[in-house]
């Protein structure tokens, strides 16, 4: 089933998630939804306050930038690169920070470069609930990154200069109106 995404404004986006186990409701059947309305959205990574749930789930799959030519070198890695993250931890983040032009399916219309470290150490449960302490770089670390943030109650605008902030002032008020043309189901604050 198709989730409305929750958009820059919703409080739910600000709460730090909290952990689940195994025995959460239906969540074989939230991973799934989680996945149907990222792809229908065009999206790489969808988090769970992205639908309204403040609790410590992602999923991601990067796959689609496998065909991109700025990833050839890593192509074969990115192709098949599709995980859930459950009550995920960094544990460390390493290497030069990189700039990358980051957009988030809850703040439509908005992208903007991003300073983030290349490597990252996080500990997860996949969707069986086994346990994973793994090491990422590259896009993938990014995209890890990003939806982790999610799940802090972090958004990627937080991360910009003063000036960028004020530079969108206007188009996250806009969002936060629903003044936005989006081929996705979006659900508005009140």
């Amino acid at each position: 089933m198709i989730l409305p995404i929750r958009s820059f404004g919703d409080p739910v986006l600000r709460k730090k998630g909290q952990d689940i186990d195994k025995d959460y409701p239906n969540l074989k059947e939230l991973i799934q939804n989680m996945y149907e309305t990222m792809y229908s959205a065009h999206g790489i990574g969808l988090a769970a306050p992205q639908i309204g749930l403040d609790i410590r789930l992602f999923c991601i799959d990067v796959s689609p930038l496998a065909e991109d030519e700025d990833y050839e070198d890593i192509a074969e890695e990115l192709k098949d690169f599709r995980k859930v993250f459950i009550n995920a931890r960094i544990l460390e983040e390493s290497g030069p920070e990189w700039k990358f032009n980051e957009g988030c399916l809850s703040i439509p219309d908005v992208r903007e470069d991003v300073k983030r470290k290349e490597t990252i150490v996080i500990e997860y449960f996949d969707e069986n609930f086994v346990k994973h302490t793994e090491t990422f770089s590259d896009i993938r670390a990014r995209v890890i990154q990003h939806e982790y943030d999610h799940i802090e109650g972090i958004l990627f605008t937080d991360h910009l200069s003063s000036l960028k902030k004020k530079l969108v002032k206007g188009k996250l008020g806009r969002i936060m109106q629903g003044d936005v043309n989006v081929d996705y189901k979006m659900r508005f604050p009140k």
